[in-house]
C-alpha cells in the first residue's frame, strides 16, 4: 500500500511537471521563433532552414525551464494534496513524513541525473546541428534583405546599397562594394538593377553603370550598359565557427586538460575555441552542464517544506509564500553562481561544493523538524 501511495504522489508530480515544462517551453519557443524570423527575412534564408533552426533550439529552452518547472510542479501538487486532505491518507497508513522526504530525495537524484545527461549530450548536439543548418544553407531570398537606403552587408565581403526600390522590384542607384583582401576590391555603380533567376542561379542584372577594380596598387575601370552580378555561391556573414556551447562535453574536458597541462599552449586546433583566453567560458559551460543540475534535489527538498505545515495553521498562507520565494531564489542563485567561475578549477571548488552543502543542510533541517515527533 505504501508503494502505491508513493507512486501515485510521484506520478501526479511528474504528470504536472510534463504539462508545465511542455506548455512553458512552447510559449517561450513561439516568442523566440518570432525573433528568429530575421534569419529568413533579413538573411534571405528559406522556410525550411528557419523551421529546422527553430526546432533544434527547443531542447535548449527545455533545459533552461527544467529546474523552475520541476519546483513549481512539486510545490503545486503537494499543496493540492494538503488542501484536499489527501496527505492524511499517508499518515493514516503508517507513513511518516521522513519516509516521504527520503523517497522524493531519491527521486530527485534520478531527475538530476536526467538533467545532467540532457545538458551534457543532447543540448550541445542540437545547438551544433542548428548552427550547421545556417552554416550549410544558402541565401535564397535576396529580395528580402536588399532594402533601400540601407547598407546591406549580410553577404560576406559584399556591401550592397540602393537608393530606391520600385514596386516591381527594380532597384535604383545601386552601389556594390566587393572585397577579397585589404588591397583587392571592386566597386560597381549602376543606375538600375533587377534580380533575375536562371536555372536556380540568382543574378543581379545591372544597367548603365561603372566598375572600378583595385588589385594591389593598380586600378582598372570601365563603363557598361548591362552587367551581371552573380548572387549565387556567396557566403553569409552569419557566424560559422562552432561556439563553446556547441562543443561536446568530452571535447571541452579534453580541451581543459590539455590547456591545464601546458599553459604555454595558447591554442589547440582540434577543438574550436580551445584557447587560454576562452578558458573561463569553457569551465563555465562545464559548470552549467554538470554542476547547476545538482541544485535540483535542493528545489525538491524546498517544496517538501510544505509537509511541515498544516493548512489549519494561521500562518499557512504566509509560510507557503515564503517556501515559494525560497525555491525561486534558489533557481536564480544557481544561475548566478555561473558568473563567479574562475580560470582555475581549484579556485572553483567552493562554488562547486555549494549545492552539496545546501542539500545536506536542507535535509538535516527537515530531519531535525520531524524526528522529535516520532520519538
Amino acid at each position: 500500500m505504501k508503494k502505491i501511495l508513493f507512486r501515485k504522489l510521484l506520478f501526479d508530480c511528474l504528470k504536472f511537471f510534463f504539462i508545465a515544462i511542455v506548455g512553458i517551453s512552447a510559449i517561450v519557443w513561439v516568442f523566440q521563433a518570432v525573433n528568429y524570423l530575421d534569419i529568413m527575412v533579413e538573411d534571405g534564408r528559406n522556410y525550411l532552414v528557419y523551421f529546422k533552426y527553430t526546432i533544434l533550439n527547443f531542447p535548449k529552452i527545455i533545459s533552461k525551464i527544467y529546474p523552475f518547472a520541476l519546483f513549481i510542479s512539486f510545490y503545486y501538487v503537494i499543496s493540492k494534496y494538503e488542501n484536499n486532505n489527501e496527505l492524511v491518507i499517508f499518515w493514516s497508513h503508517g507513513i511518516n513524513k521522513l519516509q516521504v522526504i527520503n523517497f522524493f530525495l531519491r527521486a530527485s537524484f534520478v531527475l538530476m541525473i536526467f538533467q545532467i545527461l540532457f545538458l551534457t549530450f543532447l543540448v550541445p548536439k542540437t545547438q551544433d546541428l542548428a548552427r550547421s543548418t545556417l552554416r550549410n544553407s544558402d541565401i535564397n531570398f535576396f529580395d528580402n534583405f536588399l532594402k533601400p537606403k540601407k547598407f546591406n552587408d549580410i553577404i560576406k565581403g559584399v556591401t550592397i546599397y540602393s537608393d530606391k526600390k520600385e514596386i516591381d522590384g527594380t532597384l535604383k542607384n545601386i552601389y556594390i562594394k566587393k572585397t577579397s583582401s585589404n588591397t583587392n576590391f571592386e566597386i560597381t555603380y549602376a543606375k538600375t538593377g533587377v534580380i533575375k533567376k536562371y536555372d536556380n542561379t540568382q543574378i543581379l542584372v545591372l544597367y548603365d553603370g561603372h566598375n572600378i577594380k583595385g588589385n594591389d596598387n593598380n586600378l582598372d575601370s570601365f563603363s557598361f550598359s548591362k552587367s551581371d552580378f552573380n548572387l549565387s555561391n556567396l557566403e553569409s556573414n552569419t557566424t560559422t565557427y562552432k561556439k563553446t556551447q556547441e562543443n561536446t562535453s568530452i571535447d571541452l574536458i579534453r580541451c581543459y586538460q590539455s590547456l591545464n597541462s601546458n599553459k604555454k599552449n595558447n591554442k589547440i586546433f582540434k577543438v574550436e575555441n580551445c584557447s587560454l583566453s576562452n578558458l573561463s567560458n569553457i569551465l563555465g559551460e562545464l559548470y552549467k552542464r554538470m554542476i547547476i543540475p545538482l541544485y535540483i534535489p535542493i528545489l525538491i527538498l524546498t517544496s517538501l517544506f510544505l509537509i511541515l505545515i498544516s493548512k489549519e495553521n494561521t500562518n499557512y498562507l504566509k509560510n507557503k509564500i515564503l517556501i515559494f520565494l525560497i525555491g525561486f531564489f534558489i533557481v536564480i542563485f544557481s544561475e548566478t553562481t555561473l558568473r563567479f567561475i574562475q580560470n582555475n578549477l581549484h579556485e572553483n571548488i567552493k562554488i562547486i561544493l555549494i549545492p552539496f552543502f545546501l542539500t545536506l543542510i536542507f535535509y538535516q533541517f527537515l530531519n531535525y523538524k520531524l524526528k522529535p515527533k516520532f520519538r
